[in-house]
């Protein structure tokens, strides 16, 4: 993909700095997903594990919402009707997406601001770095509606991040997490002011494309990877990624910068 002149049909993407930022961008129904909107988004992390330009993302909500979940309309009434070979059709291209965005190398950091529940409580977890503004309401909701919460991965990720009691009263329950109950279990990594969440967003952003970014992306693949490794081969697996790091130009950079007492400028390579 060519991250300067894609266009996706249905969401917002804009691209400047080494930062890509995805806006979903149905405010009057405070950003619902649909069967398409899922697709399109998992292609795109999908293709952005070749976007070398892009350093950086920002996953965030138009209108004070992040987003609400699947549309009740456009997706819960059609599944009601589907037999078990569309249903798992389905259910495996929602996961998809996690998948997708775990894989892309990028860091992600979502916005959330307003209501963050269902499928877009799953993309807020399955980012990296998580800011709330202090409205943010996240619901794991699929047991209101007659679900299990092990959906798109919640019961493998999301007690990792705030731990296993906690994750399943979110998930047994889908009650609302507060920003502030969410900052405090771990889930939110800072509270910003409604008016300064896209600012900080962005400069959080700004800061990792700033940085190494062919390290940051050996960090995240460590992150994933080291969830089924015992602790042996993955101190292995880190000596070898590091040492990896160590033969980049951005590591000699960063030295030839501290010996001259100046910033490290880096490239990522």
């Amino acid at each position: 993909m060519n991250p300067a002149t894609y266009k996706p049909a249905h969401f917002l993407w804009t691209f400047g700095e080494g930062i890509g930022t995805i806006t979903l961008n149905r405010p009057e129904r405070k950003n619902p997903l649909t069967f398409e909107s899922y697709a399109e988004l998992r292609d795109l992390f999908r293709a952005l594990v070749y976007a070398n330009d892009v350093k950086a993302i920002v996953l965030r909500g138009a209108g004070g919402n992040f987003c609400s979940g699947g549309d009740v309309h456009e997706i819960i009434g059609p599944l009601v009707r589907m037999e078990m070979p569309e249903l798992m059709t389905f259910t495996r291209m929602t996961g998809d997406l996690v998948k997708a965005m775990r894989h892309a190398p990028q860091p992600i950091i979502a916005g959330v601001s307003g209501v963050c529940a269902g499928a877009g409580a799953i993309m807020a977890m399955a980012s990296d770095i998580r800011l709330a503004s202090p409205d943010a309401k996240t619901a794991f909701l699929f047991n209101r509606v007659g679900l299990a919460g092990c959906d798109m991965g919640a019961c493998a990720i999301l007690p990792r991040i705030i731990g296993q009691g906690r994750a399943a009263e979110l998930l047994f329950y889908g009650r609302n997490m507060s920003a502030e109950e969410g900052e405090r279990w771990g889930f939110f990594n800072k509270i910003v002011p409604a008016d300064a969440l896209e600012a900080e967003a962005q400069s959080w952003a700004a800061r990792l494309a700033r940085g190494p970014t062919f390290a940051n992306a050996m960090t995240k693949n460590q992150l994933n990877q080291e969830w089924s490794m015992g602790l042996d081969m993955a101190i292995e697996a880190e000596a070898q990624a590091q040492a990896i790091c160590m033969q980049t130009k951005d590591f000699e950079r960063a030295y030839n910068a501290f010996v001259a007492k100046q910033q490290p400028i880096f490239e990522g390579n």
